[in-house]
């Protein structure tokens, strides 16, 4: 199967990830997004792109990709993933981030060119009492930071 890149919206793409994430809903916004089609023109993953989650990434010159989602097919992460970080790149942005959660490989990453730059313990979550949060079950789970590189 052959696969090739396509616009997305913001609402088709969140609802595939609502369809096709394991572990986190869509994010709330993005900066752009793209999907990955096969053949026939089934969409087969999407990836959406917004602002750095961590405030202090957050210096006008770094995106992140803050989900991505497939429905299994090969090599549909690292298309999007490439896409991604020449998008960003044609954009302005100088870097572009994002995080796996330990048990994932990053084999997607890896196929794409990225590399690991920083090994996250686990948090009890996000919660503090100025700012309360929900949690989402992702609480108590080391993060792996990785950046495309050029």
């Amino acid at each position: 199967m052959s696969l090739h890149l396509v616009p997305i919206r913001f609402r088709d793409a969140a609802a595939y990830v609502a369809m096709w994430h394991r572990h986190h809903p869509a994010p709330v916004g993005m900066v752009f997004a793209v999907g990955a089609a096969d053949d026939e023109g089934v969409l087969r993953g999407v990836a959406i792109v917004g602002r750095p989650v961590a405030r202090h990434l957050d210096n006008g010159q770094t995106l992140e990709v803050t989900r991505t989602a497939t429905d299994g097919t090969a090599n549909a992460n690292s298309l999007l993933y490439g896409a991604a970080w020449r998008a960003a790149k044609a954009l302005g942005y100088t870097r572009l981030i994002t995080y796996t959660q330990a048990g994932e490989t990053g084999a997607s990453l890896r196929a794409a060119g990225w590399r690991v730059i920083a090994e996250r313990p686990a948090r009890p979550g996000w919660s503090v009492p100025s700012r309360p949060r929900t949690p989402t079950g992702t609480e108590w789970i080391p993060r792996t930071l990785w950046e495309a590189t050029a």
